[in-house]
């Protein structure tokens, strides 16, 4: 029999670089051999998948339940060896040290970058080598959505064509549209991806039919992505609608008198405003002395000829707009000049005055009652008094003198007395 001889082979001294690049390769040997990880092994590596956004910090943590002394080691997506225990492998300041134990390897990566998504791979160095991969998402965090518009005013029943577009986000950005805080429907949405950057750009269209009610009305487009955790990003945009204008009259005073200076003003309320004020008397002309002053038609000194209805039309270009007046002059000494409130009031008015007349009424027939049944006792009591002295009276005359208490009638009934 021939003798087996063992021979023994040298390894030359390999750099470090050629070291790490075996036991990469070596990870990801292992790691694909291990398809199958019973959940009750002990040194199973266990991981959690992160999400964090482009610009913030995201911690990777590999633990096992139990340690034989083998080392934890974290891996990147390219499979370079960030951390083997608590030694540095690769040298990159943003990748630190969270903690080393030997059931646990945390590491921390800072300023994340859209370059860093994808599976990371911790790996316990036993028999067989054990692996777990952690997916880290980057999110791409979406600009300011800007509006696209002509800034061209939009006559009313007509459409404004609006356009948002927001780049940079990952994945791609939702855009919502909103007419004062209500939600607008019906927009039209394109997602172009780049490349280059992983990161898309979305697009939104809005066709919105616009009334005289939309003039100065508030669009916002608003940009919805899972990395706003702050808040929605929004950008504003106030409509113009042009509309004809709607016209009233408003008077100086709405007690218009005799003599007195007056003047009506023409207010158009349209978009643009009003640039043409055109002012006529209805059935006849102006007055001689009224003259017209723009949106003001003044009246120097109001005279009851001056009566009438007054018209005012207004142009702004994209239409016109009329309103009338009714002039009617006071009389300067009518102290209840107001016809509007006489009309009102005089109701109420006439039954107080009736009221009042007739309490005056019935207390001066009390009085006259009261005033006659007097005069009436004392005219008896006069009389009486008169008559003293006539009853003996043999005549006429005798009675009149002694009731105009003659001499002798006195002396009689002073000696009576004595």
């Amino acid at each position: 029999m021939k003798a087996c001889v063992r021979q023994t082979m040298a390894f030359p001294a390999f750099p470090a670089s050629v070291l790490w690049t075996l036991g990469s390769l070596t990870i990801l040997w292992a790691s694909v051999q291990s398809n199958v990880v019973m959940e009750d092994d002990p040194f199973q590596p266990v991981t959690t998948d992160e999400t964090v956004s482009v610009g913030g910090t995201v911690t990777l943590t590999c633990r096992v339940m139990e340690s034989d002394n083998s080392s934890l080691q974290w891996s990147n997506t390219a499979q370079q060896t960030l951390y083997f225990g608590d030694k540095r492998a690769l040298r990159d300041n943003r990748i630190q040290l969270h903690r080393s134990t030997p059931t646990e390897l945390s590491i921390t990566i800072a300023d994340v970058q859209l370059s860093d998504d994808g599976d990371y791979t911790c790996s316990i160095f036993t028999k067989p080598i054990r692996t777990a991969r952690a997916t880290v998402t980057v999110l791409g965090v979406p600009g300011k959505p800007q509006i696209l518009t002509n800034n061209e005013a939009v006559q009313e029943g007509g459409t404004v064509t609006l356009i948002c577009s927001s780049s940079g986000g990952k994945p791609a950005a939702k855009l919502r549209w909103y007419k004062d805080k209500t939600e607008l429907t019906g927009s039209t949405e394109t997602v172009q991806a780049d490349p280059n950057e992983r990161t898309f750009t979305v697009r939104s269209e809005l066709q919105l039919p616009v009334t005289r009610g939309d003039n100065k009305a508030v669009v916002a487009c608003t940009v919805d992505h899972p990395s706003l955790t702050g808040g929605d990003e929004t950008t504003e945009e106030e409509l113009s609608v042009l509309y004809s204008p709607i016209v009233h009259i408003e008077p100086e005073t709405n007690l218009p008198r005799e003599g007195a200076k007056f003047y009506l003003q023409c207010i158009g309320d349209g978009n643009p405003d009003p640039s043409s004020f055109l002012w006529e008397k209805k059935d006849g002309s102006l007055p001689s002395l009224v003259k017209a002053d723009g949106s003001f038609l003044r009246f120097e000194q109001l005279n009851k000829s001056d009566n009438g209805v007054y018209l005012c039309q207004v142009d702004n270009g994209i239409g016109t707009g009329l309103a009338d007046y009714a002039l009617l002059v006071q009389d300067s000494a009518d102290s209840a000049a107001d016809p509007t409130a006489m009309s009102t009031s005089s109701g109420v008015d006439h039954a107080v005055i009736g009221g009042v007349v007739a309490v005056i009424v019935f207390i001066l027939l009390c009085l006259l009652i009261v005033l006659g049944r007097y005069l009436i006792r004392h005219k008896g009591t006069y009389l009486t008094h008169e008559a003293k002295g006539s009853d003996d009276a043999p005549d006429a005359d005798t009675a009149i003198i002694n009731a105009e208490g003659g001499h002798s009638g006195a002396d009689d009934k002073k000696e009576y007395f004595i």
